[in-house]
């Protein structure tokens, strides 16, 4: 199919407008529109007809009926900020002076092997001085809009919500909950003053989250547990940036027409790996290599050689907290040896230790014990302080010699009445190494 283009300057644009202009002539949406009138306000009419259109979830539909129905194209469609003020403005104008003084012409099928009818279409785009002019208002009108919105939310304090990953609650500041996730979880979604609407944005990421939907891959998974490790082992905590619906919540979309918050992600990347390429102090400091033993986590196959990541698996993937344990039921080091052999014993029996139930398969064990929050159901401690869990249930279990790094600040041992006990040095007497000329032979022989 051939085409060609006819130039729309036979006759000039016949005013030169300016804002105010333009705020006159494009109809105002209320930012606090109840859910009936914002309904109202995502129904649009077809530039050139009656016929109307909900552009929320059918702007191609309203696009398609205006190519088919009267053969009119609006370029860049997908920069257009708030689309339906963009076709009020222009059905106004085709009212008041014919489309051709405002469009371009594209005549098809005018190749000699074309075979098709030829037909001609009228484009609007920003060539023209007025749609260039009228864009550029809407977006800068959509920019002031969104950062009065932010603002807002950034002075609420009735902000109340937990983390997407763990129990902890958090109110009044939305950073707080943001940059937890960070610092807690390693998920991040970008600096919380790039963000906006936010409220809409984690509720769409407990969403996914709650039908097992990775947040990157979009994959869904049989469990909360199998998706926390999906997620950890494929360093896939993080938003998939190929996800438009995403675009919303970044301010960034709104500042410039055609920059999205994934192109400026690209180049912070490129500035990092170059950053450190350049810095050798950086570059070794983030290596990281796992050696020495590995300790075996309490409830699935993870192993580590390093207790701080061992630490945070268990509480990330199962919600078990064992130095928060040792402050609650204030457990010295010998109670937490015998706490750990215990658990150990109930899980390889296949037996949860919040209900005593058994199960056939340590896959439905930890399924049950995770939908019933068992985890942290520890029983009395007359049930597991009992001499025989001074003894491991599986030989060299490392994560007892682990525990030293947890209670590296315990610098004395206690008796069990809570009393100091110090190591002192014991003189030694008679023995032959006391003799001078002994122990000189012993030392060059």
């Amino acid at each position: 199919m051939a085409a060609s283009m006819e130039g729309s300057t036979d006759k000039p644009v016949l005013e030169t407008l300016n804002l105010s202009t333009f705020s006159d002539n494009v109809e105002e949406d209320d930012p606090e529109d109840k859910p009936a009138q914002r309904d109202a306000t995502l129904s649009c009419p077809c530039a050139l007809c009656d016929e109307t259109f909900n552009i929320d979830d059918k702007k191609d539909h309203l696009l398609a009926h205006m190519i088919m129905a009267h053969k009119f194209v609006i370029a860049d469609v997908n920069l257009i900020a708030h689309f339906k003020r963009y076709i009020l403005y222009w059905k106004k104008r085709f009212k008041e002076e014919p489309m051709k003084d405002f469009c371009t012409t594209i005549v098809t099928n005018t190749g000699a092997t074309d075979k098709a009818p030829r037909e001609e279409f009228l484009m609007l785009s920003d060539v023209l001085p007025e749609d260039k002019q009228l864009r550029e208002f809407l977006q800068k009108k959509q920019l002031e809009e969104i950062l009065l919105l932010q603002q807002k939310e950034r002075e609420d304090t009735q902000f109340s919500r937990s983390c997407l990953f763990c129990s902890q609650h958090f109110q009044g500041n939305r950073a707080e909950l943001f940059n937890h996730m960070v610092q807690d979880h390693a998920f991040s979604v970008g600096q919380p003053d790039n963000l906006v609407f936010t409220d809409e944005f984690l509720d769409i990421l407990q969403e996914k989250l709650e039908k097992f939907l990775c947040l990157y891959c979009e994959k869904t998974f049989r469990d909360r547990p199998t998706l926390k490790e999906h997620m950890r082992k494929k360093q896939h905590r993080k938003i998939n940036p190929k996800n438009k619906k995403y675009d919303k919540f970044y301010i960034i979309n709104y500042q410039e027409m055609g920059r999205s918050w994934e192109t400026i992600q690209s180049e912070a990347a490129i500035d990092d790996i170059a950053e450190t390429e350049t810095d050798e102090e950086d570059e070794w400091s983030g290596w990281l290599e796992e050696a020495g033993s590995q300790a075996l986590c309490l409830f699935c196959e993870f192993s580590s050689s390093i207790p701080d990541r061992l630490q945070a698996h268990m509480v990330e993937l199962h919600d078990f907290d064992l130095h928060e344990l040792k402050l609650k039921l204030s457990l010295n080091f010998y109670q937490k040896i015998k706490l750990i052999n215990f658990i150990r014993r109930q899980i390889h029996q296949f037996t949860c230790y919040g209900c005593q139930g058994t199960w056939d398969t340590k896959h439905d064990l930890l399924e049950h014990m995770h939908s019933m929050r068992h985890v942290n159901d520890i029983p009395d401690v007359r049930v597991w302080d009992q001499p025989q869990y001074y003894f491991p249930t599986y030989e060299n279990d490392n994560l007892l010699c682990q525990l030293d790094d947890d209670d590296s600040d315990d610098r004395s041992c206690s008796t069990d009445d809570g009393a100091p006990v110090f190591a002192e040095d014991i003189p030694v007497k008679d023995t032959i190494l006391t003799d001078e000329h002994l122990r000189q032979e012993i030392m060059w022989s």
